[in-house]
């Protein structure tokens, strides 16, 4: 090979070579920021989008032309739980309720945890959509009890569920203040699921009765 071509050649290579590193560190830095996103946006424990992630799908959803719900649900014993098993069994609780709650079919947009045992369902559709939605959340919870760890132990909970739809010129504050009055009644009364109602007083809404509600 003459000096010009192994010249070169080994200039060529020393390019290839350093478009690869590049790649290869440009790639690096893709995965680090999409997992730092993710990160920002998604619960640790349970893998399902945080509060900041369902805010900006509230907001959007409020600019939107369609129509939308929100519902709210927290676990009615889940004090009890982390007081009697300890914290790691209320972790895997929470984990198991987010992996129902994900698991719940369309129209549900979004399942978030948003703090504690709270969570939060971003709805597509008419209140009787929104209404399905929440009965479904509430009968996968409180259904049966849930299963925690492969030695096949169970915990028996309940929910309570509240839900309001998403109104023109409402800010998310204020659907989130409606879902979560329309929640408290339902605890208080000790019934499954409460609709609010914009008109009048919270409604029950398709009410639902089971062991866990007295």
């Amino acid at each position: 090979m003459s000096p010009i071509l192994h010249t070169i050649v080994t200039t060529v290579g020393g390019i290839l070579a350093g478009l690869a590193l590049a790649g290869a560190l440009l790639w690096r830095q893709h995965k680090a920021l999409f997992a730092a996103r993710h990160d920002a946006t998604h619960d640790e424990l349970t893998g399902l989008p945080n509060r900041r992630l369902l805010l900006t799908r509230l907001r959007a959803a409020l600019n939107h032309h369609g129509c939308f719900g929100l519902v709210l649900l927290d676990l009615d014993r889940f004090k009890t739980v982390n007081d009697t098993f300890g914290h790691d069994t209320g972790n895997l609780l929470l984990a198991q309720v987010g992996r129902l709650l994900e698991g719940l079919d369309a129209p549900i947009e979004i399942a978030a945890r948003l703090s504690g045992d709270e969570f939060a369902l971003l709805v597509r559709g008419d209140r009787d959509d929104v209404a399905a939605a929440a009965h479904a959340a509430w009968s996968s919870i409180g259904g049966a009890p849930l299963r925690l760890d492969n030695d096949g132990t169970t915990i028996d909970v309940g929910t309570s569920v509240g839900f309001t739809l998403l109104r023109l010129g409402m800010s998310p504050r204020q659907v989130l203040a409606e879902a979560d009055q329309a929640m408290y009644q339902a605890k208080r009364l000790g019934l499954g699921v409460w609709g609010y109602s914009p008109l009048t007083e919270p409604s029950a809404y398709g009410r639902s009765r089971d062991r866990h509600h007295h």
